[in-house]
């Protein structure tokens, strides 16, 4: 997770003392990471934590026996060659065993996950679905010391920026009494608790709802639940809506309609004759949707809603948002669904997306960088390849049409 602010700099010169300290910490950076290289960098923000207002025992018991960890710079810097299809990706976020722990723990908190959904105006199969994503009902919840990982980006490597800043923040929360730093555990990226919230988002989103003075999102699952609940009514969940729905779309529909960007009324998508899967009606929203192709044109397509939007606050992934909405159906007593995934297409590597990005790029298409990830830019430029060359402008990268590319280049 996902949605995080910025703590604030400090005026005058504590201001410039805290520039000096950053630049240094950038100098060392761009060095190969020692033990001391760290362990002078930590030394430095110390200093600036101290600046900051964080007392000196939280100083002094968050930073105790704390080294540079190597296995967060391995994950850090690892970018995989292959990365799962989105059928794949949910054959496991939605799992029967998944689905069959999510209805037993629902139905083992329902008084509380109800007390909170009516408190928040939220669904509670949505918060068991984020708990049962997250941490697999609270059984992972990442070993790691949150302070000597966030500490270890924060020195070394493309996220230094996020680690000083969830550093501090994590300060803010043990300096607040919130949980004692040898109890901070969380993932190597700084999620913690149930519900991995990073600690920015645990600052502006956690909820001390059990009244123990302390916001204890890894011990008090009322604090977990409406510390979820929290968040997904500020990212603008609807109460008495759904997420959307699986749908049919109509011979010759427009492809290049299926985009994010492109949002339309429930009743607008109805007109152009999009038709609900099930055989029923659309589902009703008052906002806007879009129509969403994960597997592109040959496979199932899907209308989302504003709740769906909400959940992409919550993690900014479709992959995500989906397997979310989905398990949350199925925790909630929904029939498990089928889908015609096209299984016979083979995901791109790693290089060959920056390949695919090289090339449209190359050839007019600008992607906005070479990075090996399909985000809006590239899925933009490649849709209007696709419309160049007379292909379905549906923004999905297949093996063929890399191949293309290459002939056309």
């Amino acid at each position: 997770m996902r949605r995080s602010y910025f703590w604030g700099f400090l005026l005058g010169s504590v201001l410039l003392a805290g520039c000096a300290v950053r630049g240094a910490a950038n100098a060392a950076e761009q060095k190969t990471p020692t033990e001391s290289g760290f362990q002078t960098w930590v030394s430095q923000f110390r200093a600036e934590a101290a600046n900051a207002g964080i007392s000196q025992q939280t100083i002094r018991t968050a930073f105790a026996n704390v080294s540079l960890n190597q296995d967060v710079m391995k994950r850090d810097a690892f970018q995989p060659e292959f990365v799962k299809p989105i059928w794949g990706y949910l054959n496991t976020a939605v799992s029967d065993l998944r689905v069959k722990n999510g209805r037993k723990k629902f139905r083992q908190h329902q008084a509380l996950l109800n007390e909170v959904a009516e408190r928040y105006q939220v669904a509670p199969q949505l918060i068991t679905a984020i708990w049962g994503l997250e941490t697999a009902y609270g059984v992972t919840f990442g070993g790691f010391n949150v302070i000597e990982a966030m500490a270890t980006l924060g020195y070394h490597g493309r996220r230094s920026q996020f680690g000083r800043t969830q550093l501090m923040a994590a300060l803010e929360i043990i300096d607040n009494g919130d949980i004692p730093a040898a109890q901070m555990r969380g993932s190597w990226a700084g999620g913690m608790g149930h519900t991995q919230f990073i600690p920015t988002s645990f600052q502006s989103r956690a909820v001390d709802y059990d009244r123990d003075g302390k916001r204890d999102i890894w011990n008090s699952l009322p604090d977990v639940f409406a510390s979820t609940g929290n968040f997904m009514q500020r990212a603008g969940w609807r109460q008495n809506e759904t997420w959307g729905a699986p749908v049919v779309l109509p011979k010759g529909f427009d492809w290049a309609l299926a985009d994010r960007a492109v949002k339309k009324s429930v009743a607008e998508w109805a007109a152009l004759g999009v038709k609900a899967k099930n055989g029923g009606a659309l589902p009703s929203s008052e906002g806007e949707a879009w129509i969403l192709l994960p597997a592109g044109h040959s496979g199932p397509a899907f209308i989302a809603l504003p709740n769906f939007r909400a959940i992409m606050r919550y993690n900014n992934s479709t992959a995500y948002a989906l397997g979310i909405s989905l398990l949350a159906d199925r925790i909630a007593g929904g029939a498990k669904q089928r889908f015609d995934w096209p299984t016979e297409l083979v995901a791109l590597t790693r290089d060959q997306r920056m390949e695919l990005q090289r090339l449209l790029t190359q050839q007019g298409f600008d992607t906005g960088g070479v990075d090996g990830i399909l985000g809006a830019n590239s899925r933009k430029a490649l849709r209007a390849w696709q419309q160049a060359n007379g292909l379905v402008p549906d923004a999905f990268a297949t093996v063929e049409q890399l191949q293309q590319l290459r002939r056309g280049s």
